[in-house]
């Protein structure tokens, strides 16, 4: 009983002085240069660190609004999400590009990349269709707004296949309505099919699991 009691207070002991040490150990930091900043975040990204790159980069643009390392910096922090597919993550921060330095040279590859985070970000065949539908809206906008732009082969061939994904998606509904009798709206789906994809024959529909397909 003894032994307990005297484990448990050196548990008690060892707990308090943790604790009461933790707030001197632990250095709140402010005030530094955009250099200091810039160069951390690079460093927590190149640890997989992103969350803490977030946080750093909040403090970049909080301390420095108007410093030239935010735009390079909002790129890089926007790619590297995008390449741990956190694509929400990834299309805030082209927003932000987009609102703040949408008249630079570079803005058709930035729209380019938004493009690109929607359409990676594309779990499921029959879903998600307000994305798909907004990604397709954007794709056109991007070939109007920049017809000579290096990107456009690019968009070209994720604007196809999210047509495609469109008339598939159509078809099912087309065939949905034609197994309950409903002849004019499984006509409507099956033009409104065809005037995205012309010979949607010919398009190979996409495996889906069999404990995926259940839901979809």
């Amino acid at each position: 009983m003894k032994q307990t009691i005297l484990k448990l207070l050196l548990i008690a002991v060892a707990s308090y002085s943790f604790i009461g040490c933790a707030p001197k150990n632990e250095v709140k930091e402010y005030n530094k240069p955009a250099i200091y900043w810039y160069n951390k975040m690079i460093k927590q990204i190149a640890d997989y660190n992103l969350d803490g790159a977030d946080d750093t980069f909040t403090s970049l643009e909080s301390e420095h609004r108007n410093s030239p390392f935010i735009p390079g910096a909002m790129m890089i922090i926007a790619t590297a999400h995008m390449d741990e597919e956190e694509y929400a993550m990834a299309n805030y921060y082209l927003d932000e590009y987009l609102k703040r330095f949408s008249l630079k040279r570079d803005a058709d590859y930035i729209r380019y990349l938004k493009i690109k985070s929607n359409f990676l970000a594309f779990e499921s065949q029959f879903r998600e269709q307000n994305l798909l539908d907004e990604t397709i809206i954007k794709t056109n906008e991007f070939l109007e707004k920049y017809p000579h732009s290096e990107y456009v082969h690019l968009v070209q061939t994720m604007q196809a296949r999210l047509l495609m994904a469109r008339a598939m998606f159509d078809k099912e509904i087309a065939g949905l309505y034609g197994r309950l009798d409903k002849v004019e709206a499984k006509k409507f789906y099956e033009n409104k099919a065809s005037r995205n994809w012309k010979n949607i024959e010919d398009i190979k529909e996409v495996n889906v699991p069999w404990y995926r397909a259940v839901f979809e």
